[in-house]
């Protein structure tokens, strides 16, 4: 029968801080002389807080080999959650720096393609003007591969992006989620080009447009397929497939010839650089909803709270802009887990 830790005498009396922090060092390089280099600590006081560390949790945490140190398959539990704990404490003691002085410190904000694209960079203008000394830094989220991993590496305060990159069963009970708005795919082309110029437009005038699309079986793309087919016009003639918004609008707005498909939001938030225009088309697509997502078990710091705030009086725009109707229906559906 394994043996049970008594927490109270053996771990919440002998573990400390100062005893952890020299583990995850000395596993982290490789050897007790340069952590103890690094942390100004004899070796052999090294060796006396590793032993003291060891005695308490009743398991050997390091393995000595000619090539220096390394964790233990316990060890590696130890460094999985002792980091986590560590990531909170240091988060903590942030958060207290920032409850002196609430208009400082940093935000750091997960997001993906389609929200950089269009709806961030709103919400960091208005959110920069208002606290100048609050530092926003950006952390690419692949949330359609990796879900929400920068929340649980603890590497982003919070995370804004836009469902159709959403893995099924990402969001958690672990995850707290807010529709900050329903984004939809519409179609524009180069601001000076002939379809932008026309009054009145159908999909049977498109027939001879050259299409830039997302990839196949996206909202948009879909959606357009199908609106061609129920006209009994040919198959969209498509030229480019590309996930990046970006590049899509830099082809579109580079000739006359070309229509793009995109997420509304891109343009109505952030129309320039590339001047393109919508056109007055209703693809047959369902809105999607763009959340903002954190983590339950994390304080959320003074400054994170003041740019959600932000992002909730950006997004309230674009949902003045959307149909009623599909809004409501799709406010229904629960956030925390997509079905």
């Amino acid at each position: 029968m394994a043996k049970t830790l008594d927490w109270q005498s053996r771990i919440g009396r002998r573990v400390r801080l100062r005893d952890l922090h020299i583990f995850f060092e000395v596993a982290e390089r490789g050897s007790m002389a340069k952590a103890g280099a690094h942390l100004g600590i004899t070796q052999p006081g090294v060796s006396k807080a590793i032993g003291d560390l060891e005695a308490a949790v009743g398991v050997r945490l390091l393995d000595r080999t000619p090539r220096g140190v390394e964790a233990t398959v316990y060890g590696r539990e130890l460094l999985k959650y002792g980091g986590a704990a560590f990531a909170d404490l240091r988060e903590g003691i942030r958060s207290i720096e920032n409850l002196a002085d609430p208009e400082t410190g940093e935000v750091r904000i997960g997001c993906d393609e389609i929200v950089v694209a269009g709806f961030l960079p709103a919400v960091i203008e208005r959110f920069s003007a208002r606290y100048p000394r609050v530092v926003l830094s950006l952390i690419h989220a692949d949330t359609n591969s990796r879900g929400y991993a920068v929340l649980q590496e603890r590497k982003a305060d919070v995370t804004v992006a836009s469902y159709p990159g959403y893995r099924r069963g990402d969001l958690t009970e672990a995850h707290r989620a807010e529709i900050l708005y329903y984004d939809q795919a519409c179609l524009a082309a180069a601001a000076h080009s002939s379809w932008a110029r026309r009054r009145n437009i159908d999909f049977a005038d498109l027939a001879d447009a050259v299409f830039i699309m997302p990839p196949a079986q996206t909202a948009g793309a879909n959606a357009l397929s199908k609106v061609f087919h129920a006209a009994g016009l040919p198959a969209p003639r498509v030229t480019v497939t590309a996930y990046s918004v970006d590049a899509r609008k830099i082809l579109t707005s580079m000739a006359d010839r070309f229509v793009v498909v995109l997420p509304a939001s891109t343009l109505r938030f952030n129309a320039g650089p590339y001047p393109l225009k919508e056109l007055p088309l209703e693809l047959p697509a369902p809105p999607w909803p763009t959340v903002c997502v954190t983590l339950k078990n994390q304080t959320v710091k003074p400054a994170v709270e003041r740019f959600i705030a932000c992002a909730r009086e950006v997004g309230s725009a674009m949902r003045k802009r959307l149909p009623e109707g599909s809004v409501e229906a799709l406010s229904r559906q629960r956030t925390t887990k997509p079905r």
